[in-house]
Parts: structure tokens; C-alpha cells; sequence
């Protein structure tokens, strides 16, 4: 019987990257499946809060969860999901709204950006962009989660999801478990080939810097090719003044199980590590992709094992939620 509960998700507003994969899967089948009561999500609910198509929603919502199971989550040691398939997510949502305040909603970085980037298009800016980081903090207090892996930029959402739970606790009687973010310590946040100071986001308009798991290794070695260095010639690891070159450093590091100042003094030239940046990756993904290819032959089991995903999911979410209402002061269903 595992002591520690994990939570964490991926949302399908894009195709899966190589960021993805490192700064986050990689860990969640490598060490947490195995050390934790580890419940992963396909957030599809999140991805409604800007404008959107439904079959692609959906498309990226199934393609999500089988690169999942195709990079080694194992539905004996973990539970996957998706998280319109569990209502609590949705009950506690507007609960958790009820106990956040608009300064609160109004001061998380990724609203500013996305709200901003809504605006510059001519469009409406949903409520749902405002409110959906409720509905983050809801996904993770529903399962008492202890830990959720998550990358830098997401800190603020879990430190919220901490802030609530403390208040809700206070004012209605200890309800929640209050979550800490856990982060890995290389290539936890990689960047974009082509702007190496913007993160490899897998919803960009533009997928000339992006590497997806899907790629085939013709396309990812010619991005690495392209992909965007520094101005002098030597291969070093500083971050600031040579954001490039150690992007590439950090995602070969990634791969390879080494650091990125360890392999800095390997190379005397920006050609040759990206060569062999782009090597070490077709070689990572190979077996992704060969087994992704298996399993989408095969969408039954997928179905199947997220339907189960989902029973597992809704046992550990009703009793939080349904305590979260008693405590709050909902009268019981009759």
C-alpha cells in the first residue's frame, strides 16, 4: 500500500512534445508509477476555455492517453483517465470558485497571456479562461493528492491549489490534503528550437521549433538542424547568454542520463551537437512510436482501459467531494 498519491495531467489543446515527454512522462513512468498511488489525466475539460474543435478535441483527447499507455504507463501500477469521463472534477470545481477570489483568478500568469493572445485575435475572452484554475485545483484536491509533477510555469496553479485548500480547511473543517509540486532536475522546462527563450508549448501556431512524439525521424533531425544556436562558437552550458546551445545540452542530457555541463566540452562545433542531439532523440521516441502504433491499431483496449481508469478515479474522487459538500454546508441528496 502505497503512503503517497500523485496527481498530474496533460491537456489536448495539441500534439504531445518532446517537452512533454521529458520534463514530465519520462518521470511519471520511469519513477512514479512505481512509488505512488499515481492517478494521470487527459484534461480534456481544460481545453474548452478557448475556441476550439470538438472532433479535435476529441481526436487529441484519445492520442493523448495512447501515447500515454505507449510510453510505459502500465494500467496494473497506475490509474489513467479522462477527466470529463469523472463528474467530481466538475463538482468540486464550482465549490472551490465559491472559496476563490476574482483577485485571486485575475493574477495567474497563463490568464494574462492566453486572455491577452484572445484579444490580439479579435475574439471574446471566456469565463471558463478565467475560472478553469478552480477546476485545476479541484483536479488535484479530489484525490487528497500529495504530490503533482509538474513543470515550472505550473507552480502558480498548484501554489493556488495550496491556497485554497488551506481556506477551505479553515472555515468549513479539514477536508483537503494540501499538494506540493514536484519538479525534475534537467530538461524540466525545454524550449523551442526556433525561440530557445519560449518553451516547446505544443499548441504554438507555428511547429518549425516543436518536436512531437509523432514526428518521423527524418522531420525531428531536420528541426534540429534548423534550430536556432547562439552567436560565437563555443559550446557551453549557460543558460542566459547562450539559451541555444543549452537547450540542446539539457534536452541530450535528458536523454542520454548525464548533465548538460558534463557534455559541454564534447563538442567543437554547433553542427555536431546537433547531430547527435538529433540522434539521441529519434532514438528515445523510436519505441514510443512503434508501440503507439500498436495501440492505436487497437482503440478497444485504449477504451477499455480508460472506462476502467475512470471507476478507479470516480472511488477516490466521491468521497473527498461528497464530504467537500457536507462540509460546506449542501444538504445531502434525498
Amino acid at each position: 500500500m502505497y503512503t503517497t498519491r500523485i496527481f498530474s495531467g496533460v491537456k489536448p489543446t495539441g500534439h504531445l512534445t518532446l517537452g512533454n515527454y521529458l520534463g514530465a512522462i519520462r518521470r511519471w513512468v520511469d519513477v512514479d508509477q512505481h512509488r505512488s498511488d499515481a492517478l494521470f489525466c487527459v484534461v480534456d475539460l481544460h481545453a474548452l476555455t478557448v475556441d476550439h474543435d470538438p472532433g479535435r478535441v476529441r481526436r487529441l483527447s484519445r492520442q493523448a492517453a495512447t501515447l500515454l499507455l505507449a510510453a510505459g504507463l502500465e494500467p496494473e501500477l497506475c490509474t489513467l483517465f479522462v477527466q470529463s469521463h469523472v463528474d467530481e472534477h466538475a463538482r468540486l470545481s464550482y465549490l472551490l470558485e465559491c472559496v476563490a477570489t476574482d483577485g485571486e483568478m485575475r493574477r495567474m500568469i497563463q490568464y494574462r497571456e492566453k486572455a491577452g493572445r484572445e484579444r490580439e485575435r479579435g475574439g471574446g475572452v471566456r469565463l471558463s479562461l478565467l475560472t478553469y484554475p478552480a477546476l485545476m485545483a479541484a483536479d488535484i484536491l479530489a484525490y487528497r493528492a500529495d504530490e503533482v509533477p509538474v513543470g515550472e510555469d505550473q507552480r502558480q496553479h498548484v501554489e493556488l491549489s495550496r491556497d485554497l485548500a488551506v481556506r477551505f480547511n479553515q472555515r468549513y473543517g479539514q477536508t483537503f490534503t494540501v499538494p506540493r509540486a514536484t519538479q525534475p532536475t534537467v530538461a524540466a522546462r525545454v524550449m523551442d528550437l526556433q525561440d530557445p527563450k519560449s518553451k516547446m508549448g505544443k499548441s504554438h501556431d507555428s511547429g518549425s521549433g516543436i518536436v512531437y512524439l509523432l514526428d518521423e525521424p527524418e522531420v525531428i533531425e531536420k528541426k534540429f538542424l534548423r534550430g536556432v544556436t547562439d552567436s560565437g562558437f563555443d559550446v557551453s552550458y549557460d543558460q542566459e547568454a547562450r539559451p541555444g546551445v543549452s537547450n540542446l545540452l539539457e534536452i541530450l542530457a535528458s536523454c542520454e542520463g548525464t548533465t548538460p555541463q558534463e557534455l559541454s566540452g564534447e563538442f567543437s562545433s554547433y553542427a555536431a551537437l546537433k547531430r547527435r542531439t538529433a540522434d539521441a532523440v529519434v532514438q528515445l521516441l523510436k519505441p514510443v512510436q512503434e508501440r503507439h502504433r500498436e495501440l492505436a491499431a487497437d482503440p478497444g483496449h485504449v477504451d477499455a482501459v480508460l472506462r476502467k481508469g475512470a471507476e478507479r478515479a470516480r472511488e477516490r474522487a466521491k468521497p473527498t467531494v461528497d464530504a467537500a459538500y457536507r462540509a460546506i454546508g449542501l444538504l445531502p441528496p434525498m
